[in-house]
């Protein structure tokens, strides 16, 4: 087993991801990592995106689970509800076999949440 820390970019740890409408079957959290984990993750095999939004690249990747994940906070304690965006987490995954131009999986096996972060909700002056 391996771990990886990193920012809370996606997480959808209570319900299934959805893609183009339809249920993947799959939990999933996509963090944001420092370029030393981004680094030793490519060293496995496993490809990291990079977002750019402006001036900054970030780089990102997706850990996922059929199964349903353990969270728990800084104390070992359970943790209810999504993981709010920005949120510090450590990640317990396993690595499947590269495959091809994909590369390796990552498999998702448990998240601590080291920092939450409280989410800011913009209010909509014209909506």
């Amino acid at each position: 087993m391996n771990t990886i820390e990193g920012v809370v970019a996606f997480s959808n740890v209570t319900q299934h991801d959805v893609y183009n409408g339809q249920s993947t079957g799959k939990y999933s959290v996509t963090i944001t990592m420092d370029d030393d984990a981004a680094e030793d993750l490519q060293s496995k095999g496993v490809k990291v995106k990079e977002y750019q939004p402006e001036d900054t690249v970030f780089k990102q990747r997706k850990f996922s689970s059929k199964f349903d994940l353990r969270v728990i906070d800084a104390e070992d304690n359970p943790y209810s509800g999504e993981i709010p965006r920005n949120s510090r987490v450590r990640l317990l995954y396993n690595l499947g076999p590269a495959v091809g131009e994909h590369g390796a999986s990552t498999y998702l096996n448990a998240i601590r949440v080291l920092e939450e972060a409280t989410e800011e909700v913009a209010e909509a002056v014209d909506f």
